[in-house]
């Protein structure tokens, strides 16, 4: 069975209390989703690396839009509509009221619910702690496509992207989403073994037609605010 959706919350957390919500979360909360028909693995991830924005991508420029970044919450599954019992919204409706004090304490939260389109295994994905594990280093990106064409955007990262985050080193997965629900319409999955892959994907396309296309094209999306986010998985602990 692959785990072709992915339910993916960013938020913040406060200082006080942090500890106590992180516990309760990876020992308690996780472990009750996962029971869930359908649900196949959970990650959890700390944005301590903070990544500035780069001039050239469109931040969503709206106040009152939902900017956590701080942490990020992954659910895998066969696919997206076992998110919807209850979905997301509705979790509330069947937690103690405990459960959601402790949901409570999270700010700035955004949800999306994605399908995979497509994937790709990079040069280490044979590192991969599980079959479902999730790398110790991810990069998770959301967008609305702008005024980029649907087509081109497909044509960018089947001919451009995907093949060559296949050759990156350090890299495990990449995969391309699109959105069942939430604000995006698009969403990337970049895993990596090592913040280093993250620094080589940084560092840009080898390939000038690649990078030219890539300065082009992304320029045209609006990204959530602060995104793409880059984390350390804190949950399950890296072996």
């Amino acid at each position: 069975m692959l785990d072709r959706a992915f339910w993916v919350t960013w938020y913040d957390l406060p200082a006080d209390g942090r500890e106590k919500y992180l516990e309760w979360l990876h020992r308690s909360f996780i472990p009750k989703m996962l029971k869930k028909p359908g649900f196949l693995h959970a990650a959890h991830y700390q944005s301590e690396i903070k990544i500035k924005p780069e001039a050239r991508l469109n931040q969503l420029n709206d106040p009152d839009f939902p900017r956590g970044n701080q942490f990020m919450l992954v659910f895998g599954g066969a696919e997206p509509h076992v998110f919807a019992h209850p979905s997301p919204h509705n979790l509330h409706t069947e937690l103690s009221d405990e459960e959601n004090k402790m949901l409570a304490m999270r700010s700035g939260v955004r949800t999306s619910i994605f399908i995979e389109v497509a994937r790709v295994d990079g040069p280490d994905a044979h590192l991969r702690e599980g079959e479902y594990t999730l790398a110790p280093v991810v990069q998770i990106g959301g967008y609305k496509s702008g005024t980029a064409d649907e087509e081109e955007i497909m044509e960018f990262y089947a001919q451009g992207r995907m093949p060559e985050m296949g050759k990156l080193p350090c890299c495990m997965r990449m995969r391309k989403y699109v959105s069942v629900a939430g604000w995006a319409d698009h969403g990337c999955f970049y895993e990596f073994t090592s913040l280093k892959g993250s620094d080589n994907f940084h560092a840009g396309s080898k390939n000038p037609k690649m990078a030219a296309w890539t300065d082009t094209l992304i320029r045209k999306f609006i990204h959530a605010p602060g995104t793409p986010t880059v984390g350390n998985r804190i949950w399950p602990p890296i072996k």
